[in-house]
């Protein structure tokens, strides 16, 4: 399996709003990606800003192609992104793992 990691960040009025924006971009193009086992999002507060650490599980690099394109190391980003003014890490990072366990 494949995790694909991504951390964004927002001003804190703007939590709650990019909260159900990643919803219905991120989390929902990613589930229905042929090859995608799962998602998971933390969120931590640090000074004014939200930060978003997102988590996708992968069957394979082909199928992280079918969510991300070719250039698939690159942040996949929507159009109303900066509506919440979003930094993105503009890179992702990618991990071959043999499971998922939760921290303690």
């Amino acid at each position: 399996m494949i995790v694909r990691t991504w951390h964004g960040c927002v001003p804190l009025q703007h939590q709650q709003g990019f909260t159900d924006h990643l919803t219905v971009t991120g989390l929902q193009h990613a589930e229905a990606t042929a090859g995608n086992l799962g998602a998971f999002v933390r969120q931590e507060i640090q000074g004014q800003y939200a930060h978003f650490f997102l988590a996708t599980y992968w069957e394979s690099l082909a199928a992280i192609k079918r969510f991300a394109g070719e250039d698939y190391q690159v942040a996949v980003t929507y159009p109303d992104d900066e509506a919440f003014a979003l930094i993105s890490d503009p890179y992702v990072f990618h991990h071959r793992v043999d499971e998922i366990a939760t921290l303690s």
